[in-house]
């Protein structure tokens, strides 16, 4: 592996700490660094982890330069750093924009002073939500669905292509990670360096700090163990709204090959999630935490849809699978397993943060 030093913004967070730890155990001899401003709830409870890896920790904001600039050199950075709520991008669309857009700005001043290449963590939420919307459903008895006769404009049966639009009214947050994209392919052209974008969709298991905004797979789970409300909101209170899963050991194993591969995959956009496959209703992810927790809980219902909202998001993985052989090896029932014994394992020092 030619990377001698890996930077991983958002280092401290799910995504970020989840790869350090997995980097370094594949690759002992990098020095991995993880930079965050540890605003997240929960995030300090991953510093044991990476020290433990031998993982070096800074702790410092994207959103300020000066801070980015203090690092030692770079070789590779993985900008996994973001406000990453549709919710919060709403509540806070300024913080949204610093952190996930001049945030990106900031960490390609880095980049450029070292020369170093990128790989960048990008959302399904790039997508607009009306064309998403205007998709035609139907119906079934646990989960709202698309017909298996679509196939038109980057949308199939299968999921949302690279193809698909990106123009159309969106939310701050999909659209701060869209802009964030094409500054880093502008810049891979005018620098002479290389990177790969991967577009994913939901990424959920162990260390996620579900919260009811974002990591709707683990809050699910620690409501159901630790106590709380549980509501279905929108499409008619039915919890028949999808989302693909991914777990993110299955990101680990993509975003490594990347790092190995990246000449090969240079310039590149791609899809990535856990697809038709790998793929829940909250209808169907109540049924299948109950069977996993042995608890049953009332599920409230708000008729109206949060702003913002998709009803079905499903991945296309056709380019990244025919460009690397990566597809996704868990399913649905590992990831709700895994998040599970994560919580029990670590009850009582998640109760104050996922509660």
């Amino acid at each position: 592996m030619k990377y001698k030093t890996i930077l991983i913004t958002g280092g401290a967070g799910f995504v970020g700490s989840n790869l350090a730890v997995y980097l370094k155990n594949k690759w002992p001899d990098a020095h991995i660094i993880c930079f965050d401003n540890l605003s997240r709830k929960g995030s300090e409870l991953n510093l044991p982890r990476l020290a433990a890896a031998s993982i070096k920790f800074i702790k410092g904001d994207v959103c300020h330069v000066d801070e980015l600039l203090a690092l030692q050199s770079i070789d590779l950075l993985i900008d996994c750093a973001a406000e990453p709520s549709v919710l919060a991008s709403y509540a806070n669309p300024e913080k949204t924009i610093a952190t996930n857009l001049e945030g990106t700005a900031n960490s390609l001043q880095l980049t450029k002073r070292d020369g170093a290449d990128i790989i960048f963590l990008s959302t399904s939420r790039v997508y607009p939500i009306d064309p998403l919307n205007a998709i035609e459903i139907v119906e079934h008895a646990t989960r709202f669905d698309w017909k298996e006769s679509l196939n038109e404009n980057g949308a199939s049966y299968k999921g949302i292509s690279e193809t698909f639009t990106t123009d159309g009214f969106n939310t701050v947050y999909g659209e701060s990670k869209l802009k964030s994209e094409e500054l880093i392919l502008n810049y891979l052209k005018e620098n002479n360096t290389k990177g790969v974008i991967t577009r994913f969709g939901v990424i959920a298991g162990p260390w996620q700090m579900g919260k009811i905004d974002q990591g709707i797979i683990g809050f699910w789970i620690a409501q159901h163990i630790l106590g709380g409300n549980l509501q279905y909101i929108g499409y008619n209170g039915s919890g028949k709204q999808v989302r693909d899963v991914l777990h993110i050991e299955d990101v680990c194993d993509l975003v490594a090959y990347q790092v190995e591969h990246l000449d090969k995959l240079n310039g590149q956009t791609f899809n990535a999630g856990g697809a038709r496959d790998v793929s829940v209703s909250l209808f169907e992810l109540t049924q299948l935490v109950r069977k996993v927790t042995g608890v049953t809980k009332e599920i409230g219902s708000q008729m109206q849809e949060r702003e913002g909202d998709v009803c079905i998001y499903l991945t296309d993985n056709t380019k990244i699978t025919t460009a690397t052989g990566w597809r996704p090896k868990r399913d649905i029932h590992q990831v709700i397993s895994d998040t599970y014994q994560w919580i029990i394992d670590h009850k009582d020092q998640l109760e104050h943060v996922l509660k």
